[in-house]
C-alpha cells in the first residue's frame, strides 16, 4: 500500500507511549489520527509530530467512558484507518479503588469496556471493508491477578481474553490481524515517582517501535522486552498455595 494513503487511528492519544507511537508512525510516512479526550493537548501533540516528520496528523475527540458516542465517533473520522491501536487504560489506586466502587468501576470500565467495546466496533468495520489491523494495549498486568493491583490487573486480563477471541474469531480471514501488545514497566508520567529495574523497564519509543515492528510481522501477542514472557510464565505456572505467600 502507497505510504501516502496508511493512516493509523490512535485511541488515548496523549499518554507519553501514544504520542511516542504517533511519533514512530509518523516518521515511517504514516497519516496519523490522533483521539482522546483533551484536544488542546492532542492539538500541540500533532503540531509538534507534523512538524518533525511533515506528516498530516488530525486530531478528534474521545472519550473511552462514553460507549453510546462510539458510533457517532467512528462516523465522523475522515476514512476508516487502516490501523486502530487503544492505548486507553487507567491503571489507578488499589487501596482508593478497594473502598470507592464508583473508582473501582471507572478502573475496570477504562481498561476493559471501553476498548474492547470501540475495537469490537473497528473489527466490524474492517470485515465489511476487507481489511484492518486492530492492536490492543494490555499488560502483564492481566497474566495473573496480584493483591496490589487486581482491579487494573483483572481488567487487563478481560482485554487480553477479548482481543485473543477475537483474533481466534477472525483468523480464518486473514486480511485482518489482530495484536496484543504488553509493555511491561515504560518510563512516563506514570512511573515518574517509582523506582524501576532498568532491565524490565523500557521507553515509550521503544513500545511504539515494537508496535509498528510487530505490525510489519503480523504478530499476535508481543511482549515488548523478551524477558517480561519469561516472567510471567514463570509467575503463571507458580502454584497458588506458594504464590500467596509472595504478596506481590
Amino acid at each position: 500500500m502507497d505510504d501516502a494513503k496508511r493512516a493509523v487511528l490512535i485511541l488515548g492519544g496523549t499518554s507519553d507511549i501514544a504520542r511516542a507511537t504517533a511519533h514512530v508512525f509518523a516518521k515511517g510516512g504514516w497519516t496519523v489520527r490522533l483521539a482522546g479526550r483533551f484536544l488542546p493537548e492532542l492539538q500541540r501533540d500533532a503540531n509538534d509530530i507534523s512538524a518533525r516528520t511533515g506528516r498530516q496528523v488530525t486530531i478528534h475527540q474521545f472519550d473511552v467512558l462514553d460507549t453510546g458516542s462510539f458510533v457517532a465517533f467512528v462516523d465522523a473520522l475522515p476514512d476508516l484507518p487502516d490501523v486502530v491501536i487503544s492505548f486507553v487504560g487507567l491503571v489507578g489506586e488499589q487501596p482508593r479503588a478497594e473502598i470507592d466502587l464508583d473508582y473501582a468501576r471507572q478502573i475496570m470500565r477504562s481498561n476493559y469496556e471501553g476498548p474492547a467495546l470501540i475495537l469490537s466496533l473497528f473489527a466490524e468495520r474492517f470485515v465489511g471493508r476487507g481489511h484492518g489491523s486492530i492492536v490492543g494495549i494490555s499488560s502483564v498486568a492481566g497474566d495473573r491477578g496480584r493483591g496490589s493491583n487486581y482491579f487494573y490487573g483483572s481488567a487487563k486480563a478481560g482485554l487480553t481474553a477479548f482481543l485473543s477471541g477475537l483474533r481466534n474469531r477472525l483468523a480464518i480471514d486473514s486480511s485482518i490481524h489482530v495484536m496484543t501488545v504488553k509493555p511491561g514497566f515504560v518510563r512516563t508520567r506514570v512511573t515518574d515517582h517509582m523506582k524501576l529495574p532498568a532491565i524490565f523497564t523500557g521507553d515509550p519509543i521503544e513500545v511504539g517501535e515494537a508496535v509498528l515492528n510487530g505490525l510489519n510481522r503480523r504478530k499476535n501477542v508481543i511482549y515488548v522486552r523478551s524477558i517480561w514472557f519469561l516472567v510471567m510464565l514463570i509467575i503463571r505456572l507458580m502454584p497458588e498455595r506458594i504464590f500467596k505467600r509472595l504478596k506481590l
